[in-house]
């Protein structure tokens, strides 16, 4: 989905600031969210696609207002109330006075692939090392791991991770759909335009179903190029038929 979790390209933010021998947890109830989230992992059957795509359906004021672990708490929340661990009434009879419960489990609704059946044996790869690819465009109302600002931009393969559950129907429980994981290169031009530093590159691990092969002249398909070189001489295809009658 297309949302505000998905901040790479964009301005306005601030700056990143990095904290000199930053702790794990910054609170005392972080690692307990850490905990409680892990067991739900087990115990309500969630996946890790699953808890991503419900941190992206927090509501875009409280997902800016809110801090790492509270974006899990949030997420938590949700899935716990989706699958029927706990009921909504039950999280807010919970909460201290004073605090705002209107964005308590209610995350935005959105609609998944249809579900695919599972492969029984691992994928061959589509692409492999040096392969020029293009990120596909596409806005599924569903999970992606697939940036916006990647999407139409040519990159090169340099690097097949191998297969892994796809993230986008895994996320909706609508099957596995095994496949391969690439490492893709952009140039930082291609992505950001001429103000980019010329030499600088950004690497991104894509899945197969986000890209799709960029063809150049001297690996272009043969059949097309023949074709090509037809529409190219027709009067010179006319001749040799004419002649051919006067044979015959």
């Amino acid at each position: 989905m297309n949302g505000v979790h998905d901040m790479g390209g964009m301005d306005g933010f601030g700056p990143v600031t990095f904290e000199q021998n930053e702790p794990v947890f910054h609170a005392d109830w972080e690692p307990r969210v850490f905990a409680l989230s892990n067991l739900a992992f087990a115990t309500a059957g969630i996946n890790i696609d699953e808890f991503r795509h419900a941190i992206e359906r927090l509501p875009p004021d409280r997902y800016l207002a809110s801090s790492y672990y509270e974006r899990w708490l949030g997420a938590l929340e949700t899935l716990l109330v989706e699958h029927r661990v706990i009921t909504r009434e039950e999280l807010i009879a919970k909460q201290p006075a004073g605090i705002d419960t209107s964005a308590i489990a209610k995350a935005v609704k959105t609609n998944g692939p249809a579900p695919v059946k599972d492969r029984l044996k691992a994928p061959r790869a589509r692409f492999v090392k040096g392969d020029r690819v293009r990120a596909r465009v596409i806005n599924p109302s569903g999970h992606t791991r697939l940036p916006r600002y990647v999407r139409g931009k040519r990159g090169v393969i340099v690097r097949d991770w191998g297969v892994f559950v796809f993230p986008d129907t895994n996320a909706h429980h609508a099957g596995n759909k095994p496949q391969h994981c690439y490492c893709v290169s952009f140039q930082a031009r291609e992505l950001w335009g001429k103000s980019a530093a010329q030499r600088e590159r950004l690497n991104i691990d894509l899945w197969e179903d986000y890209l799709e092969k960029v063809y150049v002249e001297s690996d272009a398909p043969k059949s097309n190029a023949r074709s090509a070189k037809q529409k190219t001489h027709p009067q010179r295809s006319q001749t040799r038929k004419a002649a051919m009658r006067k044979k015959r």
